[in-house]
């Protein structure tokens, strides 16, 4: 705390926007911040965003690496040409596995009707896609789902791709009765759909709540190092 005349004082305190230190009035019987205390936090963050600056730089030299012609642009052009080139090699990538089970990037369920006739006789089954992040329990969670139904497994694949997997399911009822009206199809068809719905938002709910948990340690963590600064 610093005196500034008779009955007033000011304190140091850091200015996170500008990362510098700035004076400020203190109130009556409030107590100013350690001076020593807000000089090494400004220190730490003055390294912090010098190695932050230096990440950034070195990203930046090894993307002007990978994409010819961008080494005498400046940054914004050069992340306007990434986001160009990953564009199209997605879409090479695309039209390369055309026709192949692949996971996409989006979470989806699909459940589609199939009606054919083979050697003179009518066959319906049921195709349903489920792609999300890969994770092992969610199988065991997908048989036991799909367990329940009135209905008998004629294939199934499974593709994964990092930590992505897509899962596909043949399926055609194992009552022959519940195929012989548009109703009872239906029925099925909305019943694949809810139950692997059903296993979809439970690894999401799972997958957000690890999510808040990490961000409230991380808060909390941060408060720590914020009382850690400011109390005197």
């Amino acid at each position: 705390m610093v005196k500034n005349g008779p009955g007033s004082s000011s304190s140091l305190i850091l200015d996170n926007e500008k990362g510098e230190l700035v004076r400020t009035l203190a109130r009556p019987g409030q107590k100013g911040v350690n001076a020593e205390k807000a000089l090494i936090a400004l220190r730490n963050h003055s390294e912090a965003e010098r190695r932050r600056r230096e990440r950034i730089n070195g990203h930046l030299t090894s993307l002007r690496g990978l994409i010819p012609g961008t080494n005498k642009m400046d940054k914004a052009a050069l992340l306007a040409e990434v986001i160009n080139h990953v564009k199209e090699l997605r879409k090479k990538a695309t039209e390369a596995t055309k026709g192949m089970l692949v996971p996409t990037d989006t979470d989806e369920v699909r459940v589609e009707e199939h009606q054919a006739d083979a050697a003179g006789e009518a066959s319906y089954t049921i195709r349903a896609l489920l792609c999300c992040d890969y994770k092992h329990e969610l199988l065991s969670d997908l048989r036991q789902a799909l367990e329940t139904l009135p209905l008998k497994t004629v294939s199934a694949e499974i593709a994964t791709l990092g930590s992505r997997m897509v899962n596909v399911f043949e399926m055609t009822g194992s009552d022959q009765g519940n195929l012989e009206n548009s109703e009872g199809r239906e029925l099925l068809v909305n019943s694949v759909r809810q139950a692997l719905r059903s296993v979809l938002d439970k690894f999401m709910h799972q997958k957000s709540s690890c999510q808040e948990m990490l961000s409230q340690a991380r808060g909390a963590e941060f408060l720590s190092l914020m009382l850690q600064v400011h109390l005197p």
